[in-house]
């Protein structure tokens, strides 16, 4: 089961009326909880340990509605979000002595990387889907996110 499957699934058990899913297969045990009051964890166990350590995803916080402060742009209706797609840390540069992938002002069109998300420490890199300017950008470098977080706030090209 690959990362993009597992996405699916925590975004299947935060969206639809179940709370629980666990998949048993020959290699590996998924378990992902979701606990309407607190969080929804996912985990990733292996069973048959040989020479690969055992590893654990950290609990996922649910996606959750926060107010957020109101936008100073003048366009602000049109404004389109680029969100998180996996629960991590967000990084905006690919290393500390790197430049940042993308600036506030900044253009971007589809397939352009605007971040990188550590998650299970893997590094993924975060594409924009779409054509614009950057507006906003509403995380800090290096500070955990949630799946379906905003991230940066486009104007549309």
């Amino acid at each position: 089961m690959d990362l993009k499957e597992i996405q699916a699934l925590i975004k299947f058990v935060s969206t639809a009326g179940v709370d629980e899913v666990e998949i048993n297969q020959k290699d590996f045990k998924l378990l992902i909880k979701k606990n309407p009051a607190q969080f929804t964890t996912a985990q990733y166990t292996p069973v048959a340990v040989q020479t690969a350590p055992m590893a654990v995803a950290a609990p996922a916080a649910a996606p959750t509605v926060v107010a957020a402060a109101p936008v100073a742009e003048p366009k602000a209706d049109n404004l389109i979000t680029i969100k998180s797609p996996m629960v991590g840390t967000f990084y905006r540069t690919p290393s500390p002595e790197s430049p940042m992938f993308v600036n506030v002002g900044d253009d971007v069109k589809p397939g352009k990387v605007v971040c990188i998300i550590e998650a299970m420490k893997l590094f993924n890199e975060i594409e924009s889907e779409i054509s614009g300017k950057i507006v906003k950008i509403l995380v800090d470098n290096a500070t955990p996110v949630e799946y379906d977080q905003p991230l940066f706030l486009v104007e549309p090209a």
